[in-house]
């Protein structure tokens, strides 16, 4: 059963413009970027289960994620859109135009390949679990326990927009990290559905990450035969936040090469 994702819709004519953040992310960390695109097009930003405001719920397939995102289509009667994923939502935007190809106008996707990944968050989800026992009544606190298993700080300022504040005072995780980390597996895994999608694709990478190596371009076209790639050489895994102007230049100019 799919969930009732919470999103941001700016409203506005067109086809919309779909962002679906990463592992511990959230639609919060787009403001900056849909506040810009807002002016251009209806931009609808979404959190994943288990992830900002939607529902905790088990499950973290790419299947069951896909259809969550295809609901909410649905939903808000968006019969096609432009579908945009950073890393784990990459992986769920592509399972979405292999599973409904019809409903997708085209794909921008994030330094992300379609292809299952190594272990790597180990010391993120032990952090996490450290804060969650730490019990901290402000930001300074929780990042002293994060910090004794995360040495990264930019890591550590993007973990924090995980945490609220509860009505006792303390700051809590509002991602269901129990769900996250028994679906770990399965986030690690390639994006459901089978064969290529044949729409038109932006394909984004850092040029400092490893998650899109030159290695994994064959395999990438296989699933995404028109895709067309745009390194940004100064960014790494993150590079929405690290170069923004240049990510948002690209994003446009993709969509504005596109008949809309």
């Amino acid at each position: 059963m799919s969930v009732e994702l919470n999103y941001q819709d700016t409203g506005g004519e067109g086809t919309p413009l779909i962002v679906v953040h990463g592992l511990l992310g959230s639609a919060d960390n787009w403001r900056s970027h849909v506040k810009q695109w807002q002016d251009r097009r209806r931009v609808v930003a979404v959190d994943l289960r288990n992830h900002g405001r939607s529902p905790h719920a088990e499950g973290m397939s790419y299947h069951e994620m896909a259809e969550d995102l295809l609901a909410l289509m649905d939903r808000l009667h968006i019969e096609k859109a432009h579908l945009l994923g950073h890393s784990m939502g990459g992986k769920v935007v592509i399972s979405l135009a292999r599973l409904a190809p019809d409903r997708v106008a085209s794909l921008i996707v994030a330094d992300i390949a379609p292809q299952a990944y190594g272990h790597g968050h180990d010391a993120v989800f032990a952090g996490l679990r450290h804060l969650q026992r730490g019990n901290p009544t402000n930001r300074r606190e929780a990042d002293e326990l994060l910090a004794e298993h995360v040495d990264e700080r930019a890591t550590r300022l993007f973990l924090a927009t995980n945490l609220e504040r509860a009505e006792s005072g303390e700051l809590v995780l509002r991602v269901g990290l129990d769900q996250i980390e028994a679906g770990y597996q399965d986030i690690m895994q390639e994006p459901a559905g089978e064969g290529a999608f044949e729409g038109p694709v932006l394909v984004l990478r850092g040029g400092r990450s490893h998650y899109v190596p030159d290695a994994a371009l064959s395999g990438l076209r296989e699933v995404l035969p028109h895709s067309q790639l745009v390194t940004l050489d100064e960014a790494g895994h993150w590079l929405h936040a690290e170069q923004p102007e240049a990510f948002q230049s690209a994003v446009n100019d993709f969509l504005d090469s596109l008949a809309d």
